[in-house]
């Protein structure tokens, strides 16, 4: 909208239009009052003291104007709608907060199995609702704990997992039948998706007990986190594999968590955040139907995983936005029919990479902003950061301090009381609609190019990303954009904080226990089950998880069965892009 129409609105002195009268002489009203404060309260007080800065604007660069109105978000309450129904703007369920409170769901991971098997049971004790399990760089790349490449790396920023026996040790004690747990893996997903399923059952949980999310996003590695074990396709195709395993076996379980956050992470703006997400939603869709599941069969269970970052009101908006776009896409684009289907269900974390070294403990206050807009935005469980974050893994008090903030917010402050007390904000409503339509202004430069896999091979997204992270930290070295404790009001002071040390001792254990592991199992088994698993992937028409099983119960370690499909599928290195 124009500066000057912004310019000529009113201040907050409402014209309610009366009944007979049209929405236009409303208008008109509004515009008349506008102009009148603009002469005779705006000028002077502009002349007096002029504003801060010439152009205002979201982290995201998007422009924001002085003032909003009727007339700049023309509020229609049927766009709005209300929660629990299309188009699901104000939430996915009915009563949201007021039935059930967000999960808490705090991401937890490192050292050996059991160092994080008693994280978990203390942040159980301490009122978290849900695991969320983070696992080491060793694991993400599919790298068993004693291969010369994991050396220095082993249980350092997550938990190592080499073997269907640590996933046991992991969850030892954990009543895997009534707690949900997130799998924050994506290259080897299925492979550690299967550990957790077999481990489930050692547990007397059968498949169909087990609820849960596999993040399994991997056409987000290539676009931004990068830990990567395949050529797209036919990693895309084990995605697919995935999601007709579980929409047959595993009704509690939503094998893919569509994940914004690490693009946003990667340096992203909001816009990009959720257009790419979506984006990426539509592949693994579009992927399903063509193996031929019905989209109203899996659909209901494909969740979403989204960065909080620093700008309140347009986080909120991109998640009231979010929500309306997936629903029409799921609807219009794929036919689904099931309401169910048209949700978009989603984790929020908060922004990690806007976290600091420099005076921790402001963090405690960044996260906590991040964590309103979220729940604000209406989300269905959520992780904050812990203040220690930008120095090392979180300690237990800073975890402990982390998960607080969310009880806080949870049961002090009112915000579960209603639902979606934005609706109707000028500028949340005006922002939720730009939002969305510069979404789907990347859909359709996306699909112009062919679709999220050519746009990967082309490097679309990489460079996009590339070009919005360089220009914010060029922001930021010039001081245009203020981070508090960086370039706005530093100390000279030394950093304390009290330390948590991961030492070498996790790698010598896992070692040792592999070692003893392939002493003691069958090797003809073993060796059948990873020749039947390259047998199944080189076909197009069998699916890879029960192959994927079978290596497990043979005990085929994580890195034995990834170098057994790269056999076939190959490995990926990506482009540069300058």
């Amino acid at each position: 909208m124009a500066p000057a129409l912004l310019d000529a609105m009113s201040a907050g002195r409402a014209v309610p239009p009366p009944a007979t009268r049209s929405r236009a002489r409303a208008f008109a009203a509004i515009g008349e009052e506008g102009r009148r404060w603009t002469q005779e309260v705006l000028r002077p007080a502009l002349a007096k003291s002029p504003e801060r800065k010439e152009q205002f604007a979201t982290l995201g660069g998007i422009p924001v104007e002085r003032l909003y109105s009727p007339a700049s978000a023309p509020v229609s309450f049927d766009r709005i709608g209300y929660p629990g129904q299309p188009p699901f703007t104000r939430g996915v369920h009915p009563t949201m907060y007021r039935g059930r409170l967000w999960s808490m769901r705090m991401f937890s991971g490192f050292g050996s199995p059991e160092d994080t098997n008693r994280r978990f049971r203390y942040l159980l004790q301490h009122g978290e609702s849900g695991l969320s399990i983070a696992f080491d760089d060793p694991t993400l790349y599919g790298l068993d704990a004693d291969d010369p490449e994991s050396l220095g790396e082993v249980g350092k920023c997550g938990v190592n997992v080499s073997s269907l026996d640590d996933m046991g040790r992991l969850l030892a004690g954990i009543p895997l039948a009534d707690v949900t747990t997130s799998l924050t893996i994506n290259g080897p997903a299925n492979i550690v998706w299967g550990m957790y399923l077999l481990t489930g059952t050692a547990h007397r949980a059968t498949f169909d007990r087990l609820g849960g999310t596999t993040q399994n996003d991997i056409l987000k590695e290539y676009i931004a986190q990068k830990e990567f074990l395949y050529p797209p396709r036919p990693a895309l195709r084990l995605v697919t594999d995935t999601i007709e395993y579980a929409t047959r076996h595993t009704p509690r379980w939503n094998p893919v968590s569509v994940s914004g956050y690490h693009i946003r992470e990667a340096g992203s703006t909001a816009v990009q955040e959720l257009a790419f997400t979506l984006a990426d939603g539509r592949a693994y869709v579009a992927a399903a139907v063509e193996r031929g599941l019905a989209v109203d069969d899996f659909a209901p269970r494909l969740s979403f995983f989204f960065n909080s970052h620093n700008d309140f009101f347009e986080e909120i908006a991109k998640f009231r936005a979010a929500r309306r776009l997936w629903a029409r896409v799921m609807r219009d684009e794929f036919g689904a029919r099931s309401e169910r289907s048209q949700w978009l269900r989603f984790h929020t974390q908060t922004a990690g990479c806007s976290c600091t070294a420099q005076q921790p403990e402001l963090n405690i206050v960044r996260t906590t902003v991040q964590a309103l807009a979220g729940v604000l935005g209406g989300t269905q469980s959520l992780h904050t950061n812990s203040y220690d974050e930008a120095l090392q893994l979180p300690t237990e008090d800073a975890v402990r301090i982390a998960l607080r903030t969310q009880q806080i917010l949870a049961h002090e402050t009112g915000l579960a009381e209603t639902i979606d007390p934005f609706a109707g904000s000028y500028y949340v409503e005006w922002l939720t609609d730009r939002m969305e339509e510069e979404a789907q202004r990347y859909f359709d430069r996306i699909d112009a190019m062919g679709g999220v896999v050519a746009g990967i091979e082309r490097g679309f997204f990489q460079r996009e990303i590339q070009e919005a992270s360089f220009r914010y930290q060029r922001a930021v070295e010039s001081g245009e954009a203020k981070v508090v404790g960086v370039n706005a009001y530093p100390v000279d002071e030394p950093i304390s904080v009290p330390r948590l040390r991961i030492s070498e001792a996790a790698r010598r254990l896992q070692s040792t226990r592999l070692a003893q592991l392939r002493r003691r199992r069958d090797p003809r088994r073993h060796a059948a089950a990873l020749d039947r698993l390259r047998r199944v992937a080189s076909t197009e028409a069998e699916n890879t998880m029960p192959a994927v099983l079978e290596a497990l119960r043979a005990k085929a370690t994580l890195g034995e069965i990834v170098r057994a499909f790269q056999d076939v599928f190959g490995s990926y290195r990506e482009r540069s892009m300058y």
